[in-house]
């Protein structure tokens, strides 16, 4: 597969027109030529191209005035992409795009065309990217090189002032500019994606170049106009986003497949649809086929008994005759090898290898020991001493590529094949050990992944002559191995494989027998002499026959494609062995073809025969060399594998074989492995020829590909296995695939084994048709099965290859491979585009390849990535490195610089969307709960009646009546303590102190406002904020809260002040100074209209005026104070907190949490609404415990001012919230050391609990707990809360540690546990072990608070619901709040919030509904009553989840995904938009990132949650807006996406 790739788009050289053309002289079109290689090797820019060319061509030109000679050239040749060549005359009048690249045949091309006619374009919402993401850095700076393919095709000299290039299936070279025009504007895929940067300031608009865009630009206009009606169906759109949605959505309404079948859902698996097999595919019809046997291997008399033993004859016997001839890049013979000379230079250094290295007096190495041979290809001599001298020293060699860097594709894999076989010695020349990087020590660097290897350089100096009296023992080939040829699998793992001394001469003999080899012939080699047919032709088989070799180098292939041909003509030579793209490079040299003769080929052996592509090679190659002497006959191809060796090989012509055949077959066949010879429907076929006969003594089979080996009918294909004396041995080191591979025994449909032989699988796909012939149509590496077809990745190749290929992939580089996504092989296709592509070439060709995929193979593409040109993983020949490309995108790690994801069209066994069942009836409902043995699911903290407490403040029915006391109490007692960011205490208040500030502020509001007045209190956390709330209280005036405004951020933060001052009818903003002046600035003005705020009053020097007469509520219903929040759906609501609640809410924590005037806490939340503004402003007032306040803002620049405080006062209980989490676990994860070295120590800390509305984040806490764990936090301090809206405490974790003497109300731990979140989403609750899949674990949100009822109601029936199922929480106690003074938003939706009952059961009491999801479980656990524990999970809000499929999602479960699916993503929301799911994350690399993401967020979310994603949007860090408790802002987050304010860096719309 890799090796494919490499052949590159096979372009003609460019001509600078006919006209021209003809006069220039012979070296200028050779220079021309030469420069255009270059060029296509990357050896340089296409600046220093154009300029050289130009340089080349200006005498030729006649000069226009004034105008830059290139772009006059450029001009003047109008390019079309098939410039008119000067060839041979037969040849002037076929099509001149018949070889324009590396395997396409005419036909192919002209299915594609056909299949992309039959599309109208469909319209497609391309995808925006910031503008600094199309702007990938210059391709030559980042990366070297490509030494892999064949030239450049011309198409990448289009600069600005030339015309379009024409296209394949126009039939006239120029098309009118119109038609190009409706061309890109049909296939361009939206209006709004004509300029997609175009709200970003400085964005330029990727159009086309000015000068076709200025030619007709009404034409553009009116199409644009057109299409712009086209998109907006039926929605009201008011951006480009939304747009771009609306046409995603009209694509997705096309039916696309089939509807798939309805399936039995069974209660608890939801399985993925399978799609059955179709009644009307082919099936296999014929007789089950019989192995297929080669001729007898002849014994020859003069056959010697093992290869040293032929080389000695030769040695000695002909010592002067060559053996091997070297080129250097100039084609000029460097050094002939006579076989004298490899004789004695091979024993030589066996005699040095196994008696001049030694380490600690032992020899370093004996027979039987693994050697590495790192030698370059361009030194085919040294390796071939190097192998011969191993093999006459009883070592066994082992040839592996050059290591370039570090970091080569592949490399670590070859180490450990290294590894594995225990080498140790490495033999190299001493050019390449001087290339190798070295260490300090001036050592070879240990590669990555490899064992410790010393070097040992072969040239003549090192090497020591062997004393007369030493001899290599020649003995006769047995079993031993001999060498090992290493293979890359398909998933990118090396494996060697091992090679016996008998094998590999009975291969050589087998060879000799179906090659005619005679002695003494010559023969070409273009292949890699290191393994598979360029070893056995060109170093073993050669030796055997005493032929003389001409090695060609792959870097003289580069500069001169055409030097074998020259070399078979100087040399006469009989025989060639090359690859396809061996043949097509030769076409590319239009140079002097004239004195070439092929007329001395015998045989022109092309070694991967059996890939698709090489029979259109084959033809185009005899097509023009056929008038230089080549015959027909002499082309032969074979197919081959590293295990089998040589499988087939078509016979030269003297032997009397049958004639070559061709196989017109119908890809839909072969994708159901059968063989159908097509004829009618010419759209998808595949043309094969053979691969000539079996080989000599050799027995083939063809078997089935999965499970057990059956033999195939004859008109299926299957894989070819043989059994015979000339294949490897095993892999080394590994029995188990050896046993799969090397030992196979076929069975007949009877399951009787066909032959007592093991046979070995070769990899190879195919069939044996007429006349015994062998016939290969894939191989298993580039095997994807889909949805139960067989596809070849190489057949998609050639189709994506046959769309354009001239004008936008960059030298034909494109891999494909499948991803497993889903439990079925998903399709990837990479190409490399040309630097010169714009984004709507990219978009268009991506459309269109996406198309003629789907057309020619019925299969579907699920991502098509772009990458820079030169930048995919190379094979050491210059292909694409497949697997590690495979790699590269699982990782992440490929940075396309396009992607188009079609999940819609490819994934077909998601499973059918759950419809909901009718709803049972009440009764039933509940016999069916009890039956089953299922409890109600209720729950209830503490009963309050029962608690004994010597609470004095329970004499007091308000808040305010109970500072009153204690200051007359305790006067001095301390209450409160707030610390600043350097941790020392900015202010305190005893409670005289308090109560003489809120009387202050109560006499400064008497005299101006009534009671029930609603007054805004605006100050940054601190004592203020706290007195004057009981000020208002005394004065009987309602508190409302607010968030004082972000002086850098006005914008943002001053309207929401403003809205709550307006919804809460506040009449009167409390203040200081510096805030109050803020409020007024010009800076507010620009945010909010200033001049309608209420009276504002700074409360910092309040006047002293006698004390007012303190009001009395009339009754304990009255309103105490308002508490404003914005929910995470970005409602703002108002909650009425009573005089009554007020006090119940405080004794419930006070019970809860054991608080007493002794204790000390330490608080590090907002006051400003929920538990913050309880915890604040109203328990420790009530309590008379001391609390600590900290600041969240402050943390920001001091990370460790919360943990250092309540290390130095000892503190037992601390309050948090998550963000605060965050950032100690962010901001101090490294630094633990330090603080322990500030004597920062947490064993005091009992209890840590974390304040929120939403799911317990067990992540977080987990690693807080274990980061902080060496600063003595213990693991079970950390605990979590719920509350929410209508309940501010519902559950609280109490203290659990001490002793339960001295605790009294010890409760048990947080329990954790394990649900079936695919169950989750069926509303049901399932617990699963630990770790097993699809398993979601949950802790419990802390222990109910006493006086508090919790009850799970169904949200549609309101009916009561059983322990095993999710539902709405719902909760009755002294303290939920009363009603909402205002819902900004959604008035009605809320009313029944405070006070609904249940539709059956126990219907009398009143509960309010927390609009959270959740369970309650019942604990093996029991608290201090000996009660067994009920434990509460919440699992998410209700408002939040998303009804996507029938089923219920929860945001984070999804978010959880994705962030997990990439190091760069640092953050991730999801919300829905029209039915599609939206994820946009936060990318923290750099920005060539971004679109490695849309692959992997796709693939995680499909993987885990069975849901395809609509859109992908990439981020800068930052832009998901988290409220004031770390929560997650989704729907802020999706009306920033529809309005087109994100600034985006790259937004994706899967098909």
């Amino acid at each position: 597969m890799a090796e494919r790739t490499s052949t590159g788009l096979l372009s003609m050289m460019l001509e600078p027109t006919p006209a021209v053309a003809m006069t220039l002289p012979a070296e200028v079109r050779e220079k021309l030529a030469e420069l255009e290689l270059e060029l296509s090797e990357g050896d340089i820019t296409q600046k220093g191209y154009e300029k050289k060319r130009s340089k080349l061509l200006a005498p030729y030109i006649p000069q226009i005035q004034g105008v830059d000679p290139s772009l006059q050239i450029d001009n003047r040749i109008q390019a079309s992409s098939q410039a008119v060549l000067p060839v041979s005359k037969q040849n002037k009048s076929r099509a001149a795009n018949a070889r324009d690249e590396r395997f396409r045949s005419d036909l192919h091309t002209e299915a594609v065309q056909a299949a992309l006619a039959k599309y109208k374009e469909r319209k497609m919402p391309m995808p925006s990217k910031r503008r600094s993401v199309l702007v990938q850095s210059s391709v030559e700076a980042c990366t070297p090189p490509d030494t892999s393919s064949a030239s450049e095709d011309e198409g990448s000299l289009r600069r600005q002032g030339r015309l379009p290039t024409s296209t394949p299936y126009q039939g006239h070279s120029h098309p009118t500019v119109e038609h190009w025009f409706n061309r890109v504007i049909q296939g361009s895929s939206t209006s709004s994606s004509a300029s997609s940067t175009s709200s970003h300031p400085g964005g330029r608009s990727v159009s086309n170049t000015t000068t076709h865009a200025a030619l007709n630009a009404n034409a553009t206009a009116t199409a644009l106009a057109d299409l712009m009606a086209h998109t907006q169906l039926g929605v009201p759109v008011n951006s480009r986003v939304s747009n771009k949605i609306q046409q995603l959505l009209n694509t997705l309404k096309r039916p696309k497949r089939p509807p798939l079948r309805e399936f039995f859902v069974d209660d608890f698996e939801e399985l993925l649809d399978v799609q059955q097999p179709d009644p009307n595919q082919p099936r296999p019809e014929g007789q089950q086929m019989s192995p297929l046997e080669g001729e007898p291997l002849g014994v020859v008399t003069n056959w010697p008994p093992s290869l040293p033993a032929a080389l000695q004859k030769w040695g000695t016997t002909h010592p002067k005759s060559p053996c091997l001839t070297a080129l250097d890049n100039a084609g000029k013979p460097v050094y002939t090898l006579t076989y004298g000379k490899l004789w004695t230079r091979s024993q030589k250094l066996a005699y040095t290898l196994l008696n001049k290295l030694s380490s600690r007096n032992e020899p370093l190495l004996i027979p039987g020991d693994r050697v590495a041979l790192v030698f370059p290809n361009s030194d085919p001599v040294m390796f071939m001493v190097a192998f011969y001298g191993c093999l006459l020293a009883e070592l066994v060699p082992v040839p592996i590529e050059v290591p370039l860097t570090r970091k080569d594709a592949g490399s670590q894999q070859i180490g450990f094949l290294l590894g594995s076989c225990g080498v140790t010695l490495a033999l190299t020349t001493d050019a390449c050990q001087k290339g190798l990087p070295k260490a300090q020590t001036g050592e070879v660097v240990t590669f990555k992944g490899w064992p410790r290897l010393l070097w040992f350089v072969t040239d003549g100096k090192h090497v020591a002559k062997p004393p007369k009296d030493w001899y290599p023992s020649i003995r006769e080939a047995s079993n031993d191995i001999a060498y090992i040829e290493y293979k890359t699998s398909k998933e990118g793992s090396t494996m060697g494989i091992t090679v016996s001394h008998s094998a590999m001469l009975a291969h050589c003999q087998a060879l000799t027998q179906a090659c005619g080899y005679t002695e003494a012939e010559t023969i070409t080699n273009v292949l890699d002499f290191k393994r598979e047919a360029g070893l056995w032709h060109g170093v073993l088989t050669s030796v055997m026959n005493r032929m003389h070799v001409i090695s060609i180098p792959y870097s003289l292939m580069k500069v001169n494609p055409l030097s074998w041909i020259q070399k078979v003509h100087m040399y006469k030579a009989r025989v060639a062995v090359v690859k396809s793209r061996d043949m097509h490079w030769s076409l590319l040299a239009q140079r002097d073809q004239r004195d070439i003769s092929l007329s001395s080929l015998r045989m022109l052996i092309v070694a991967d025969g059996a890939n698709p592509w090489s029979i259109s090679s084959c033809d185009a190659f005899l097509n023009v060399f056929q008038s230089r002497g080549l015959r027909p006959e002499v082309i032969c191809p074979c197919a081959s594998s590293s295990e089998a060796m040589t499988v087939a090989i078509r016979r030269p012509p003297e032997m009397g074989v049958p004639p070559p055949g061709k196989a017109v077959l119908s890809m839909s066949g072969l994708s159901h492995s059968v063989i159908r010879v097509d004829t009618e429907e010419k759209l998808s076929v595949l043309t094969v020829q053979d691969v000539g006969q079996v080989m000599p003594g050799a027995l083939v089979c063809v078997v089935r590909v999965e499970g057990t080996p059956y033999l195939c009918k004859t008109d299926e294909v299957g894989e070819i296995c043989v059994s015979s004396g000339c294949s490897g041995l095993a892999y080394y080191g590994l029995p188990g695939m050896t046993k799969n591979i090397f030992e196979t025994i076929p069975v007949k449909s009877t399951g009787v084994p066909i032959s007592n032989r093991p046979f070995t699988k070769t990899s190879l796909l195919g069939f044996v048709g007429p006349d015994n012939l062998v016939f290969v149509v894939g191989k298993m590496d580039g095997l994807m099965v889909v949805s139960g077809r067989r596809h070849n990745a190489d057949d998609v190749v050639a189709t994506a290859l046959a769309v354009e290929p001239m004008k936008f992939v960059y030298r034909g580089r494109i891999a494909v491979f499948s991803v497993s996504v889903l439990h079925d092989e998903r399709i990837v296709v990479v190409a490399e585009q040309r630097p010169d592509a714009s984004e709507e070439d990219s978009f268009q060709w991506m459309s269109r390849v996406l198309q003629a995929i789907d057309s020619i193979h019925q299969v579907g593409v699920y991502c098509l990535a772009l990458v820079p040109a030169n930048t995919l993983p190379k094979a050491p020949l210059g292909g694409i490195h497949i697997s590690e490309t495979k790699q590269r995108f699982l990782e992440g790690s490929l940075h396309p610089c396009n992607v188009l994801m079609c999940p819609h069209t490819c994934v077909t066994n998601l499973p059918k969307p759950r419809q909901k069942q009718p709803e049972v009836g009440p009764a039933s409902m509940i016999v069916g709960n009890l039956v089953a043995g299922k409890r109600i699911a209720q729950a209830c903290g503490r009963d309050l009646g029962q608690l004994e407490d010597n609470d004095q403040a329970r004499k007091f029915l308000y808040i305010h009546d109970v500072l009153q006391w204690r200051a007359q109490a305790t006067p001095d007692h301390p209450l409160f303590l707030v610390l600043n960011a350097k941790g020392t205490v900015a202010s305190t208040a005893s409670c005289l102190q308090l109560h003489k500030r809120a009387e202050r502020v109560a006499a400064a509001l008497m005299g101006r406002l009534n009671t029930g007045d609603h007054v805004a209190l605006v100050y940054p956390p601190g004592i203020d904020l706290i007195a004057t709330f009981y000020g208002c209280l005394y004065a009987g005036c309602v508190p409302v809260t607010v968030r004082p405004p972000h002086p850098q951020n006005l914008a943002t933060t001053l309207p929401t002040v403003k809205m709550i001052v307006e919804v809460s009818k506040s009449v009167c903003i409390l203040t200081t100074q510096a805030i109050m002046k803020l409020l007024k600035s010009k800076e507010a003005a620009a945010a909010v209209d200033i001049k309608s705020w209420p009276t504002v009053l700074d409360t910092d020097d309040l006047p002293r005026k006698k004390n007012p007469q303190i009001y009395k509520p009339p009754t304990p219903e009255m309103l105490a104070y308002l508490d404003f929040s914005v929910s995470t759906t970005g409602i703002l609501a108002g909650v009425k907190m009573s005089h009554a609640a007020t006090s119940a809410l405080c004794r419930s924590i006070k019970l809860q949490c054991e608080l007493y005037p002794s204790r000390q806490i330490a608080i590090c939340l907002d006051p400003y609404c929920g538990l913050g503004l309880a915890l604040w402003c109203l328990c420790s007032v009530y309590s008379g415990h001391q609390s600590i306040l900290v600041p969240p803002l402050e943390l920001e620049s001091n990370a460790s001012l919360w943990l250092t405080a309540v290390s130095q006062y000892k503190v037992r209980v601390t309050f948090c919230s998550y963000s605060v989490m965050e950032m100690c676990t962010k901001g101090l994860g490294s630094q633990t050391e330090a603080l322990r070295l500030r004597n920062v120590n947490l064993s005091c800390v009992r209890t840590c609990m974390v304040v929120a509305e939403e799911r317990p984040r067990i992540t977080l806490t987990q690693s807080f707990s274990k980061i902080f764990k060496d600063l003595g936090l213990s693991p079970r301090a950390v605990s979590t809360t719920f509350g929410c809206r209508v309940n501010v405490a519902i559950c609280l974790q109490p203290n659990r540690l001490g002793k339960l003497a001295e605790q009294g109300t010890a409760g048990p731990d947080p329990t954790t546990v394990y649900v079936d979140m695919r169950a989750l989403r069926h509303d049901r609750v399932r617990l699963v072990e630990r770790g097993s899949p699809h398993s979601l674990p949950l802790m419990e949100s802390g222990k109910i608070l006493p006086g508090v009822k919790v009850i799970i109601a169904n949200t549609e029936t309101k009916g009561p619901l059983g322990d095993s199922h999710l539902g709405e929480v719902w909760v009755s106690s002294p303290h939920n709040a009363t009603g909402y003074y205002t819902v900004y938003g959604e008035e009605a939706l809320h009313a029944d919030h405070f006070n609904t009952k249940l539709s059956f059961g126990d219907t009398q009491t009143v509960w309010a509904r927390t609009g959270y999801l959740g369970f309650l479980r019942r604990t093996e656990l029991t608290d201090a009553s000996g009660e067994r524990h009920d434990a509460l999970y919440v699992v998410g809000s209700l408002d939040e989840t998303l009804e996507l499929r029938g089923m219920r999602y929860h945001p984070i479960d999804i978010e959880t995904s994705v962030i997990r699916s990439h190091k760069s993503i640092a953050e991730c929301a999801v919300f829905t938009w029209t039915n599609l799911l939206v994820v946009v994350v936060e990318l923290e690399g750099s920005e060539q990132e971004a679109l490695d993401l849309v692959a992997l967020v796709t693939n995680v979310v499909l993987e885990e949650h069975y849901l395809i994603v609509g859109v992908v949007v990439v981020v800068d860090p930052g832009v998901i807006p988290i409220n004031s408790r770390g929560e997650k802002q989704r729907m802020h987050l999706r009306d920033g996406f529809l309005a087109d304010q994100l600034d985006p860096i790259y937004v994706a719309y899967n098909m």
